[in-house]
């Protein structure tokens, strides 16, 4: 029997990465093997969003030529990542009398309660497409459940839910530029939650997180708590904001300001002293935001696991202490969960080689669920919904 393929397609504003990963034939790894990578310069974006959609396809086209070339697996179907400015969550509260003349409460309740939450928000979702649907709670007759919610029995169930949505139009114009480079879009996943699926353990899930990814563009987080993500922001603030700090602060040019962010030694004369004001500033400013975002969720100096800090902005000097100062978290710098002979360590690669488990892995990762009558909530639900459920 053949080994299973999937490939994840990561659009950023300013590189596309694509990973091709084999199922293990033995299953006696979790990781799928690396077997293609393909890396190309973003055009056509900004903020996360399409401005030229040629640009875009044509990159996709490269990356993805070079993952053929390695993997030597024609690429036809890929799973893609939404990010950018126009992810965001919406949270609801949904209520369904039990149907069964027993009172039990089956798959069936469940679907209807999360329909009903969906429904309260629906002002709420105009012009976006929900990307996920997960369950936080549950309670029957007012009382917390415990668990999973099949098989008591009540009167009432009640489910408080999250809805990850995005821009339509933005998922649209993405997917059409995947299409543009002869590639069919299996499914899509929030970038911040693929990314976490290799950069964040299940024991730091479980006992509260939050992963932050430090764009060029924007910062996006997701906040996990006793092993489910709880909500999931992105801000209009990244990396690049820094190396622009730092070309006026010190009359540099920006490709200069660039490798001085990054730690490079560069002919520019210079306080180090005045660079280092720079990069607290502007860092200081992104952590000040997660912050805001931890105490509005009651979660600010809550999180035991503290903050995972990954993308591209990640290595810049200070970030770790800057971090820690601000959140009052412990700090640390993602590193992937890979196989030890896997091709890529930098996790930059995270939300690419992500997918492809997502994709490979499907009903895998479920716990005991609401199953079939569940899957019709949201398109993208499937196996990624499961892994939430209690």
């Amino acid at each position: 029997m053949a080994s299973r393929i999937a490939v994840g397609i990561d659009v950023g504003t300013y590189q596309v990465r694509v990973v091709v990963a084999r199922e293990d034939a033995s299953r006696n790894s979790q990781f799928p093997k690396i077997i293609g990578t393909g890396y190309a310069e973003s055009k056509g974006l900004r903020h996360g969003y399409i401005v030229n959609h040629d640009d875009v396809a044509h990159a996709i086209r490269i990356a993805a030529n070079q993952a053929e070339k390695l993997s030597g697996v024609r690429i036809k179907t890929a799973f893609l990542s939404i990010g950018g400015i126009g992810l965001d969550e919406v949270k609801a509260t949904g209520e369904a009398v039990i149907a069964r003349a027993d009172a039990e409460v089956t798959d069936l309740d469940i679907e209807k309660a999360i329909s009903a939450s969906r429904e309260n928000v629906s002002g709420k979702l105009v012009n976006r497409r929900i990307l996920h649907t997960i369950p936080l709670s549950y309670s029957i007759d007012g009382t917390e459940v415990l668990g999973r919610p099949q098989g008591m029995r009540g009167t009432k169930l009640q489910v408080e839910t999250l809805f990850v949505t995005c821009l339509k139009q933005h998922v649209d114009d993405l997917i059409e530029a995947v299409e543009g480079a002869e590639i069919a879009v299996s499914d899509v996943m929030a970038s911040p939650l693929a990314g976490s699926i290799v950069t964040v353990s299940n024991a730091e899930k479980k006992a509260g997180c939050v992963l932050a990814n430090i764009g060029a563009e924007t910062v996006s987080i997701v906040v996990y708590d006793n092993g489910t993500p709880v909500s999931m922001k992105v801000f209009r603030i990244g990396s690049m904001d820094i190396t622009k700090d730092i070309a006026l602060g010190l009359r540099i040019s920006l490709d200069e300001a660039e490798q001085l962010k990054l730690g490079a030694v560069t002919n520019a004369s210079f306080s180090k002293k005045k660079l280092d004001d720079i990069l607290a500033a502007r860092l200081t400013d992104i952590f000040e935001l997660i912050d805001s975002h931890l105490t509005k969720l009651g979660k600010d100096q809550l999180l035991p696991a503290g903050v995972i800090l990954t993308g591209g902005g990640a290595g810049i000097g200070p970030i770790k202490e800057i971090a820690e100062s601000s959140l009052k978290l412990h700090s640390k710098i993602a590193s992937m969960n890979v196989a030890s002979d896997a091709k890529i360590k930098d996790s930059t690669w995270a939300v690419a080689y992500g997918l492809t488990i997502w994709g490979l892995t499907g009903d895998s990762f479920a716990r005991p669920a609401a199953g079939e009558a569940v899957k019709d909530i949201g398109k993208s639900i499937g196996g990624f919904l499961k892994q939430f459920l209690p």
